[in-house]
């Protein structure tokens, strides 16, 4: 029987911390990945560096953390719920054995299934950091900005959008969400059970730090795609009908590889995002007396 700091709400809070440290170190990646995705490039495709040197020269060093707010909100609730429900779904629908092993297949299917409940109500945290990392683009195209600050961006939206609005994109977020935490959460865990169960390393930080590599890689691979799905649905919403639609146009105007433009900075996010967070909750874990994942 789980202790009582193993309970469900210790364990979303420990999750939620972890994620907002990994969040903030590597937040100027994923701001230069979302330029990168929603670039029309006509004279050829942009590059990592280039975007991220543009960023700081026309708008200042300080917007490579432009939307941060959002971002960190998201996490709180979006890390929260899936470390929680993914733990839930392994310890209690799937009933993980009691000498660590966890077949493939349910951590897949627990993975998936905790990636996608999580990012479903994480939502509208995600449209409005999308939608806030575009706003200096706009503003040197002469445009007007949309928004003032997060609070103003969600009233705006639902003001101008409805509830609805909130969750525009919600599919392709949703979908994206069960193939990276597929990478995420699968891979790590499995990972992990095989250096634990096949090596002498033991749990300790470097076998954490292995299984975070791991998850990082197989999490961008499969993500990116879906990625770009995403962040054109959520800024660009009204030019497409579906997830499907959306996919289609855009391997027609850009070609297929352009489904994974983006991805190193993508990858070089996700490996150490996957690196901070893992050392970070395995850790805070350690210390609060709660069971390593």
């Amino acid at each position: 029987m789980a202790r009582q700091n193993d309970a469900f709400p210790i364990r979303f809070a420990l999750s939620a911390a972890a994620a907002a440290v990994a969040e903030t170190v590597t937040f100027p990646l994923d701001i230069t990945k979302t330029r990168m995705q929603l670039a029309r490039v006509d004279g050829g495709r942009p590059s990592m560096v280039r975007t991220m040197i543009g960023i700081v020269r026309d708008e200042g060093l300080l917007k490579l953390w432009r939307g941060l707010s959002p971002a960190v909100l998201r996490h709180v609730v979006y890390s929260g719920s899936r470390l929680g429900i993914y733990e839930q779904l392994r310890e209690r629908v799937f009933h993980k054995s009691a000498d660590g092993r966890f077949p493939l297949w349910k951590a897949v299917a627990a993975g998936m299934t905790s990636g996608a409940i999580g990012q479903l109500f994480a939502s509208p945290t995600d449209l409005v950091k999308i939608r806030m990392q575009m706003e200096g683009r706009r503003i040197l195209e002469g445009k007007p900005p949309r928004y003032s600050g997060v609070a103003n961006a969600f009233a705006t939206i639902y003001r101008q959008e409805g509830l609805r609005g909130l969750w525009k994109g919600a599919v392709p977020n949703m979908q994206r969400a069960a193939l990276v935490n597929l990478g995420d959460l699968t891979t790590y865990d499995t990972v992990k059970h095989i250096l634990l169960t096949k090596t002498q390393l033991g749990d300790q930080p470097l076998t954490h730090a292995m299984s975070s590599v791991c998850a990082g890689f197989v999490a961008a691979s499969l993500g990116a795609p879906a990625d770009i799905v995403k962040s054109r649905m959520m800024n660009q919403g009204e030019l497409y009908t579906s997830s499907w639609d959306c996919l289609r146009k855009t391997v027609a105007e850009t070609g297929f590889t352009s489904l994974w433009r983006g991805f190193v900075p993508c990858w070089m996010r996700m490996a150490p995002w996957s690196l901070t967070f893992w050392l970070s909750y395995e850790q805070i874990r350690r210390v609060t007396g709660v069971a390593s994942f």
